[in-house]
Order: C-alpha cells, then structure tokens, then sequence
C-alpha cells in the first residue's frame, strides 16, 4: 500500500512567522525545518503502523522544509527544485495527505495564509475559489487518489472541510489574523500520526476513492498563469490568477 504526503511549512505547530521560519536566510529557519520533519515523520509513522509498504514524502515548501537526517528512516523524499505538478503523485498511490497545510489567500484567521506566494490575491478554477490544498487535491483527484487527511492551523482545517466534507483534520494551531497564532500543541505531532491511522486504513479497507470537488476535467481560462507545461501534464488547462495589488499582502480580518 503506497500513501503519497505533500508538505508544507507554514501550517506546522510553533511556526509563527515567514520572517522569521520560513526562508533560508531566516533567523528560525533550521529550527522550522525540524519541526516540520517531525511532524511529517509522525505521518509516516501512522502510515506504517495502518500497514502502508511505501510512503513518499514530497517537499512542497518553497525553500524547502524536510531536514532529510531527521526524516523517518522509512519515507522515500522527493524535493528540490524546479519540481512542479504533479509533484511525483500517480495512480499507484492508494492515499494522499497533507502535512502542514496553510489556507488560501485572504482568509480570516488564517494564520501565514497565501497562495503559492503572499503576492496572490486569489486563485480560481471553474469559478471555485481554491488555494494549494485545492490544487493538490485536483492533481490528485485526477489520478484517482483520495485525500484522506490534512493537518495545519484551524482555518486550513475548515477549508479542507469546505472541499471535501468527509476528510479528517488535525488543527495543530490557531490563527488570530494574518501573522498572531496560538501557541504550538505539545502533541501535535502525536495527534497527526494517531489520527492518520483511521482514514487511511478506512480507504484501504472499503477500497472508496473520494476525489475531491472537480471532475478530472477541469476547465479554466488560459490567463493569469505562465506555468501551463506543468499544468498541461496534471489534467487541466492553467487557472486564473488575480494579483494582489503591488507592495499590499492579501486582505486580512481585523478582529479575532
């Protein structure tokens, strides 16, 4: 049983700023990374302890956040760049997830909230306002692999819902508004690798494929997007891309 994990940082417990965890030069950087991998390294584990035989770990964070010494022994990584859609995903895999998940652009509460970077104000195809998890979920969907899980701040975990109602969330942080979350779980880690357990032997068991909320053949118009060779070997034409205007971040609720 082969369960495919794409990643990110900006979701992970006790990663609170961009300034600060989640570039290279950051101040935090290194220490982001960690938590990071050991928050995917629990996935893993729920992974293997469901029976999964093989799980790939994609590193989906831009400068990357899977530090590979403290990967678990028993994931295969794939990372570096460029590496675009769909991300190493095919029809072999039996399950996705997805491991510190931020939500889309603009919204409320959403802790470090973007999509694919602070300079977009919004993303749509088919007239479906989406983020990244949405993206994932439509390359998956067109390979036919259900996304089981996702784990990132609570505003994630409601977007993941909104797409897929029946899927299983860990929030392991809460947002006041773009930038202030609570303070980290001590057991997030923990939380995610037990709760990976059910869904994913759930799908293995009943042999259900849920895809998400796209037929794989998804429509877009053709403007707004440069990348259409990475999208052309997913399943659909690129979306539509509207800009945040310039030296503004996305739209942010004032109140808590």
């Amino acid at each position: 049983m082969k369960v495919y994990i794409m990643t990110d940082m900006e979701g992970v417990a006790g990663v609170l700023s961009a300034d600060d965890y989640t570039d290279q030069a950051s101040r935090y950087y290194e220490a982001g990374r960690e938590l990071t991998t050991l928050e995917v390294s629990a996935a893993v584990q729920g992974c293997l302890d469901e029976g999964a035989t093989e799980v790939l770990v994609v590193d989906g964070h831009g400068s990357g956040a899977i530090a590979l010494r403290l990967l678990h022994p028993a994931a295969t990584l794939l990372a570096g760049r460029p590496l675009g859609y769909p991300f190493g995903c095919d029809e072999t895999f039996v399950a996705a997830m997805m491991v510190g998940q931020h939500a889309k652009s603009n919204t409320d509460g959403g802790h470090l909230s973007h999509t694919g970077s602070f300079a977009v104000d919004e993303l749509t195809i088919n007239g479906v306002s989406v983020g990244e998890m949405g993206c994932n979920m439509l390359f998956c969907a067109h390979f036919g692999v259900p996304v089981v899980l996702v784990t990132g701040d609570e505003a994630a975990a409601a977007e993941a819902h909104a797409l897929v109602p029946e899927i299983e969330t860990v929030a392991v942080k809460s947002g006041v508004r773009w930038g202030p979350a609570s303070p980290p779980s001590r057991t997030s880690c923990t939380t995610a690798g037990q709760c990976i357990c059910t869904p994913t032997g759930r799908e293995r068991r009943s042999g259900t494929r849920r895809p998400g909320p796209w037929p794989a053949t998804a429509r877009s118009p053709r403007t707004g997007w440069s990348r259409r060779t990475s999208w052309s070997r997913c399943c659909a034409p690129p979306p539509r891309l509207r800009p945040a205007p310039r030296g503004s971040r996305p739209r942010t609720s004032s109140s808590c």
